[in-house]
């Protein structure tokens, strides 16, 4: 799974920080999903696409995997 947040993040002029305050996380878990390291449980997802006034689908991009 990949995701929009730096980009979304930095079209805002968001910092990191802030956008851990808004939605309840700490800044590492921001640096972690950015960088590919850790996927967002549901209900951070959640969070972080009320955030940016977007749907889960348009923050997060889920890749089908092959067989």
């Amino acid at each position: 799974m990949t995701n929009k947040i730096a980009q979304l993040r930095k079209e805002r002029r968001i910092s990191q920080a802030e956008l851990a305050d808004a939605v309840d996380v700490t800044r590492q878990t921001i640096i972690s999903l950015e960088n590919g390291r850790y996927n967002a449980s549901l209900l951070l997802a959640h969070r972080i696409a009320k955030y940016f006034g977007l749907t889960i689908e348009e923050v997060f991009l889920f890749e089908e995997e092959e067989p």
